[in-house]
């Protein structure tokens, strides 16, 4: 029995033989024509992950690495050190990862400026160390005190005025007790020599009251109040520059201590910062002159004149 195709030559016993040929024909040639695939790009970059902060919109984006805690830091030191054969781990990359994002900003943007001040970088300090300031300490039984090895009326005030108001700025001992005593003492001997330094006066006293240190600014709202009436012409001397100064009295003017029915005993220190600056600003319209109020009027809104009320 033969079984012929139409068209061809191709005669077989088998009928089943020609149609086996014809299947194996055509899956070669679907395999021979196979679409190409996209080249893979991404394995030709290597990008490094992005550190963003716990808790963010950002954390949940792509090629992201969350900052870990210290506890969890920790945690995975002592995994790595288990590990001696992975030299290179991923967590030690993104420690110094870490370390260079925490270093670009600061995590306490409202902490005292006044440790920038306690590194020796006041020149009373400097003068001090050194030996250049003709004072001394005195101990009595009654408490410390400063005494001068020189005749204070034949200091140049030009020189140590400044210096010992720089001092303000300082927080630890002896260096605060030195400069407050020892302007206080210049101020009570100075008379009309301290009118001429007063422009040189502007910057420590800016510099001690953006410190942002209590026991600071409240001395140096003090030392303020004793400079306008150690003269007549002091007064009006400090009115031009009362926007290097006033900022700071619109920033603290309501920072009051509220104890409700409580006692403080703290006011025979009288550090009350609202209560000094209040002082401060009557002190300063009293013995300003006629332009006083209008000035501090501009730079402290909030006040009120002490001659209406």
């Amino acid at each position: 029995m033969s079984f012929t195709v139409r068209g061809s030559y191709f005669r077989s016993s088998r009928p089943h033989e020609h149609t086996r040929n014809i299947i194996t024909l055509k899956t070669r040639s679907k395999s021979a024509n196979t679409i190409p695939t996209r080249p893979d790009f991404s394995a030709n970059f290597n990008i490094n992950p992005r550190v963003v902060p716990p808790f963010s919109i950002q954390s949940c984006q792509k090629n992201t690495v969350v900052i870990k805690g210290p506890l969890e830091e920790t945690s995975t030191v002592n995994q790595n050190k288990t590990r001696t054969g992975n030299k290179k781990s991923p967590q030690k990359k993104l420690k110094t990862i870490k370390s260079k994002a925490f270093s670009t900003f600061d995590l306490n943007p409202y902490k005292n400026d006044s440790s920038k001040q306690n590194r020796g970088s006041t020149s009373f300090r400097m003068y001090f160390d050194r030996g250049d300031l003709p004072i001394k300490m005195e101990y009595l039984c009654g408490g410390d005190k400063i005494g001068w090895t020189v005749d204070i009326d034949k200091l140049d005030y030009s020189l140590y005025l400044p210096l010992f108001f720089d001092g303000l700025s300082e927080t630890q001992h002896p260096y605060k007790t030195y400069a407050r005593q020892g302007v206080s003492d210049l101020l009570v001997a100075g008379g009309g020599k301290i009118q001429s330094v007063i422009p040189q006066l502007i910057l420590p006293l800016k510099n001690a009251l953006s410190t942002k240190n209590l026991e600071v600014m409240c001395t140096t709202l003090k030392i303020i109040q004793q400079l306008v009436m150690s003269s007549d012409l002091v007064g009006p001397a400090l009115v031009p520059f009362y926007r290097q100064l006033l900022p700071m009295f619109n920033a603290y003017k309501v920072k009051n201590i509220n104890c409700g029915d409580k006692i403080d005993y703290g006011q025979k220190n009288n550090m009350n910062l609202g209560d000094l600056i209040d002082e401060t600003l009557q002190v300063l319209e009293l013995h300003g002159g006629e332009d006083a109020f209008i000035n501090i009027k501009y730079m402290v809104p909030t006040y009120e004149s002490c001659y209406l009320n």
